[in-house]
């Protein structure tokens, strides 16, 4: 049986996930659900927008042109979208294990200290004053500069220098993401939190706000923190988390929202979503099975690849995947259901993926099914 898997749950997950209370722009989205996925930058900006009251493009470019949303690698190693403010201190938790981690794929790269040292002298002083540059720009910089910078080491190098909080992203435009010095992009402010414990009671209050309800575990996953750090997180919360009880018979680990979260939330999950691959609503948890049946968890994750397929929801379960098909002059989606949906939930998705086309600047010309 899945693990705490309840209407009530899946209702708490989508009121968490802000699909019953959409935000009037991107900031709001990202600062509930504390980040964002973004290693895929259109599937994070659709994760974005679908959890918005008027989705577009260019409000999330806007967003991050702000300054007050950043893109860069604050966990796992891997690329989100997070509070600026919460940019910094979480780099100072997380990204020591993470470089740790990657020593031994540097030293094959031949990437060390010389390396390291020497690509960033080399960006401090082209990007200093508010210059901005495209990953092929900073490779095409460094190999002026007598670095090698051709495939994997221009990405780690970009990656390295992003962990110790010297690069961030910068504008994007469209699909292509500049690079700033994250000093001069977005100064350090007195907002962010001084200390550890500080820092890690604002990431798992904002973990629950916008995932809950979730486990330590499921917390300790998404920020690749060790168990140790997520009870301090617990304590350090306070009263902004509570720990969630459905009713039901579930002798699993403790569950936790954020404070409120249940009584806000409606009794029973209800609507049909067509989310973006690596979405949240799937993706940010270290045990799946409240929202989707492990039996289908190789549909969503073909082979274990890490590449997390766009999912359709129905009423707070994930019950299939889909992809744009077609052609360009006509565009058409197609749904593919772990089991054999009835007609009426087929019509569902029709309003969601006509939003998603929209968001796309496309008019979608048909939907297709068929069943895995």
């Amino acid at each position: 049986m899945p693990t705490g898997s309840s209407q009530l749950t899946r209702a708490v997950r989508l009121h968490s996930h802000g699909f019953r209370t959409p935000a009037d722009d991107a900031v709001g989205v990202v600062e509930r659900l504390g980040a964002v996925q973004a290693q895929d930058l259109g599937a994070a900006k659709w994760a974005i927008g679908s959890r918005m009251t008027r989705p577009a493009p260019e409000s999330i470019d806007a967003a991050l042109a702000g300054r007050r949303i950043v893109r860069s690698w604050p966990m796992r190693g891997t690329l989100h979208i997070l509070p600026t403010r919460l940019l910094r201190p979480t780099l100072r938790l997380t990204s020591p294990r993470v470089l740790a981690n990657a020593r031994l794929r540097h030293e094959r790269l031949e990437l060390g200290d010389v390396e390291y040292r020497a690509a960033r002298d080399a960006v401090e002083r082209a990007l200093a004053g508010g210059g901005t540059a495209t990953r092929d720009e900073l490779a095409s910089l460094w190999s002026e500069a007598g670095i090698e910078a051709t495939g994997p080491r221009t990405y780690h190098l970009i990656w390295w220098l992003a962990l110790d909080g010297v690069l961030c992203g910068g504008p994007v435009a469209g699909r292509v993401q500049h690079f700033a010095l994250l000093d001069e992009w977005a100064p350090a402010g007195a907002d962010e939190p001084e200390t550890a414990e500080q820092t890690l009671a604002e990431l798992f209050t904002a973990y629950l706000r916008g995932h809950g309800p979730a486990t330590l575990a499921d917390f300790a996953w998404w920020t690749g923190l060790t168990v140790r750090d997520t009870r301090t997180a617990l304590h350090a919360a306070g009263e902004r988390v509570e720990r969630f009880v459905d009713g039901t018979a579930d002798d699993g680990p403790d569950r936790y929202v954020g404070a409120g979260a249940t009584d806000a939330a409606a009794s029973r999950p209800s609507g049909a979503l067509a989310l973006a691959g690596f979405d949240e609503y799937y993706l940010g948890y270290a045990d799946r099975s409240p929202v989707c049946d492990p039996r289908f968890g190789d549909l969503v994750i073909p082979g274990g690849n890490g590449v997390f397929q766009p999912v359709l929801v129905l009423d707070g379960r994930v019950v299939g995947t889909w992809k744009r098909s077609g052609t360009a002059a006509k565009p058409r989606v197609g749904l593919r259901w772990f089991e054999t949906p009835t007609a009426s939930a087929e019509r569902r998705f029709e309003r969601p993926l006509r939003a998603w086309a929209r968001f796309q600047g496309t008019d979608l010309q048909g939907i297709d099914s068929t069943v895995a």
